[in-house]
């Protein structure tokens, strides 16, 4: 089976990385075009980077030129967008509409009712409205999105929690400052300190959850009927999103059967190869999960929950940067790509 030709869009940030140490040596796709800003065009990946992870860079891709985030200067069959919200408007559309597979890990579309906002363990069936989006829109390619960080860590925890007929759910996050970019908060403002507002992110969790757990008729998703509340903070730790979730449900059950629909919650997408053996791992430590200790579960695409007491509340902790962008994005290309649509 031939390689699935690969290009990242703003490969040079913080997310742009992530997308380069997940695909570099991936058995379905290769990156063939890195595309950043024009400061960065010209230059190979090496100068342009600034490497910023705690793995080596991967040495494919050290002398790739970088090309600048366009269409026509971008071969590949599918693009990886790590590019800011406000840029990724304009630029995604264009490459949809030039025939590429946008894979966005920008929040610009999230939202749009033609777009679909999937997480793979969640809501494959919205790929529906990948056909729905072309006919409406005459775009030869298409584009996909995944949610927000924060939201894909709760939201894979909640799918085995429908069963028990979900109707709230309230969450306190505590995130990790890469969530913010490498420059995003300053040092001075983060030491001996936790910041109580994260720009949108609170919404971004209210509104996003209601369309991953909602239904697909066919021509439009039916957003879940249920409440969400949340209240996000900006914390001292440098990866893993920590999440302090209250779930109120209409069966009422009890901790120790949500802890089982969380040990058998299967998802069944062992096929692709970015999937962790257990999307979801259970912490019986009455201190766990913790990002230091957590994060890398699944090579950082394993959720971890764990205190799940009475009420029903629990936490939950995943990796921000992999399993919350990069990796959610490679995962849906894995999906569409294992459904003929790559």
């Amino acid at each position: 089976m031939a390689a699935v030709k690969a290009g990242i869009l703003g490969a040079t940030g913080a997310v742009g990385q992530r997308f380069v140490e997940a695909l570099a040596n991936h058995p379905w796709f290769e990156i063939t075009a890195l595309a950043a800003s024009e400061r960065s065009a010209g230059k190979t990946y090496r100068e342009a980077a600034g490497w910023r992870l705690d793995t080596a860079m991967p040495e494919s891709v050290e002398n790739i030129e970088v090309v600048p985030v366009d269409p026509k200067t971008v071969d590949a069959d599918v693009v990886f967008s790590a590019l800011p919200a406000d840029l990724a408007l304009t630029v995604e559309s264009e490459f949809a509409k030039a025939g590429f597979a946008v894979a966005s890990n920008a929040s610009s579309y999230r939202m749009e009712k033609d777009i679909p906002l999937v997480i793979p363990e969640v809501n494959p069936e919205h790929l529906g409205l990948l056909e729905v989006q072309q006919d409406t829109r005459g775009w030869d390619g298409y584009i996909i999105t995944n949610p927000n960080c924060s939201t894909i860590v709760m939201t894979v925890t909640l799918k085995p929690l429908m069963q028990f007929g979900l109707e709230t759910v309230q969450v306190a996050t505590m995130q990790a400052i890469s969530g913010a970019g490498f420059s995003g908060v300053a040092a001075m403002a983060i030491y001996d300190n936790v910041i109580p507002y994260i720009g949108s992110e609170e919404k971004k969790m209210e509104t996003e959850t209601l369309k991953l757990l909602g239904e697909f008729n066919g021509s439009e998703i039916v957003p879940a009927d249920m409440k969400v509340s949340a209240s996000c903070h900006r914390v001292p730790v440098v990866d893993g999103h920590t999440e302090a979730i209250w779930a109120g449900m209409r069966e009422n059950p009890t901790p120790e059967e949500v802890r089982e629909a969380f040990l058998k919650f299967d998802p069944k997408l062992g096929e692709l190869p970015s999937e962790p053996k257990k999307a979801l791992i259970v912490r019986d430590e009455v201190d766990r999960p913790q990002p230091r200790l957590d994060r890398n579960m699944g090579k950082g695409m394993s959720v971890s929950v764990g205190r799940i007491r009475e009420g029903i509340r629990y936490i939950a902790m995943g990796h921000n940067t992999i399993r919350g962008a990069a990796g959610a994005s490679v995962l849906n290309a894995e999906l569409l790509h294992s459904m003929g649509k790559l």
